[in-house]
């Protein structure tokens, strides 16, 4: 415990850490040999690591690597709440309350799922040494209905932050593997605002009102502020919700339209990733900082205020999203045309109709989404009148694919025979042909956007299969289609739970995802057994 507790482990951790300091002084970003290889990632036939100025250290393909093929598969360094700072249990990460009737850790006080959490003195959960200093500072006590929302994000943001700084001291090697990752530390320095919030809330929290000022110093607290920012991955099944360091999965690079996929063990938080579709050898493997179901004024904003820098990737330069037009906002003047951004790779640039004259500019274009993102944000996500009368009311303004009516018909296609009123065996004729547009519509942008084995690829077709069948069944009852037609789409239906079978159950065992992949497998071979 820091300033309380001596570390008795001391001696073998140093000699440890020792050996892989050598190692890492000996890693140059710029060399590229296979022993530095070894201490990042274990040596593959599958990607090397290399360097660039532009993007710094990152993973090349040293093969064709088809579809699905297993990249990485790694035990995380340190797991913790997510910056969000939605209360977690400090053992499994599931949603609690702070309330007086919500179950809390005997000694530090802090919420907990129950008595019997699987997540409590384990390696990614509420460890006895964080419990310690959790207790000792009083901290669990600070956190109940009436504390400031900006506070209880403040002390749930500081936890991984602590358990990485705790590794300094009982966990020497890891700490040091950590340490390797980019923190961005001087780019840091120079934003204001995120310099003050990390000063004020973390640095200044940590050193003077727990009392650590004697065990880290304010540099060494903002770096590790910095490294989570940066190489942090969000995780989580079902209801749970955390983030994780892994000790090699943080090299992939970035791209708005990425070639690889990943899921997380719920119970191990172990990463598995894999490429979701084919890499040429010396192509890049990539992944995705961002949600790549939003527009690209919002993907940039996010990716530089959270990593740092701007995305200049295929899909932010074209102004048409890859033919997606997934930020397209229909021009107000003309009626006619489309609104894009004559410059995607600034964000002041003007916005102009391609069919008249009439020019947006970009701060009008951000406050019109920030108003209809608000509105969208305040519709219960099954309501299904309220989503459909977004749609029906905004898409005027917006382009057909543009990224806020895609949520929404993401959200209907999946709410949508499974809420009280709108079970598929209540559903009208015209529900089922609505949901079958929608995913459709979906369908189309995301093989574009996430093309290949994307978990949401297999989601939207295990969702479009059953409209196909059950209207296909009612025309063929009313003789509006022959038969030859019916077994036409009956192929296809096929064809759809193949694939998501096949992506989803690359799912962990036990997520939803995973059960849904099962459902397709049961369905297809009722399908194929008729």
């Amino acid at each position: 415990m820091p300033g309380n507790k001596r570390n008795t482990t001391k001696k073998k951790s140093s000699q440890r850490a020792h050996h892989l300091n050598t190692q890492l002084q000996q890693l140059s970003l710029a060399d590229d040999t296979e022993k530095n290889e070894e201490i990042l990632l274990p040596q593959s036939d599958k990607y090397r690591i290399t360097y660039s100025d532009q993007y710094g250290r990152y993973l090349l393909a040293k093969r064709n690597l088809p579809a699905g093929e297993l990249l990485i598969t790694e035990k995380p360094l340190v797991v913790g709440p997510c910056a969000s700072g939605e209360p977690v249990c400090l053992g499994c990460y599931k949603p609690v309350q702070l309330t007086a009737l919500q179950y809390r850790c005997p000694n530090c006080k802090w919420p907990l799922c129950g008595k019997e959490c699987p997540g409590v003195h384990q390696p990614y959960g509420h460890s006895a040494c964080e419990c310690e200093l959790l207790q000792r500072e009083n901290t669990g006590q600070r956190l109940h209905t009436t504390t400031p929302g900006d506070k209880i994000k403040n002390l749930y943001e500081l936890i991984a932050i602590v358990r990485i700084l705790l590794m300094k001291i009982h966990e020497t090697d890891q700490y040091q593997r950590i340490r390797l990752m980019e923190s961005h530390l001087e780019m840091r320095k120079q934003n204001p605002d995120l310099w003050q919030h990390y000063e004020e809330n973390i640095v200044q929290e940590l050193r003077e009102r727990w009392h650590l000022s004697n065990d880290f110093t304010a540099e060494e607290i903002h770096t590790v502020c910095g490294i989570l920012d940066v190489n942090c991955f969000e995780i989580g099944q079902n209801t749970a919700k955390a983030r994780a360091l892994y000790p090699g999965a943080f090299l992939l690079a970035h791209d708005c339209c990425p070639n690889t996929a990943h899921t997380d063990n719920p119970d191990t938080y172990e990463i598995i990733l894999r490429t979701s579709r084919s890499i040429k050898k010396n192509e890049s493997i990539t992944l995705s900082y961002a949600y790549t179901l939003q527009g690209t004024l919002k993907r940039r904003d996010f990716i530089q205020k959270s990593k740092l820098f701007w995305c200049c990737c295929q899909r932010c330069s074209d102004p048409f999203e890859l033919g997606t037009d997934c930020s397209a906002l229909t021009c107000s003047s003309c009626q006619r045309g489309l609104l894009r951004s004559s410059n995607p790779l600034v964000q002041e640039a003007e916005w102009r109709c391609d069919k008249c004259d009439f020019i947006m500019n970009s701060q009008d274009v951000v406050k019109l989404l920030e108003k209809l993102n608000n509105i969208l944000d305040s519709i219960d996500v099954h309501d299904v009148h309220g989503l459909e009368n977004f749609m029906k009311r905004y898409s005027a303004l917006l382009g057909s694919n543009h990224y806020l009516l895609l949520y929404v018909k993401y959200t209907l296609c999946q709410i949508y025979g499974r809420i009280e009123g709108y079970l598929l065996s209540d559903m009208s004729l015209e529900d089922l042909k609505r949901k079958e547009k929608y995913c459709r519509e979906f369908l189309q942008v995301v093989d574009i956007l996430q093309p290949g084995l994307s978990k949401l690829r297999g989601l939207i077709m295990y969702e479009l299969h059953a409209p196909i069948i059950m209207i296909s069944q009612h025309q063929c009852s009313q003789h509006l289609i022959t038969r030859k037609d019916f077994n036409k789409r009956l192929r296809e239906v096929i064809e759809l739970l193949k694939e998501s079978s096949l992506i989803l159950q690359m799912e962990p065992k036990g997520s939803s995802d995973y059960q849904m992949g099962l459902a397709a497998e049961e369905g297809l071979k009722q399908l194929e057994g008729n």
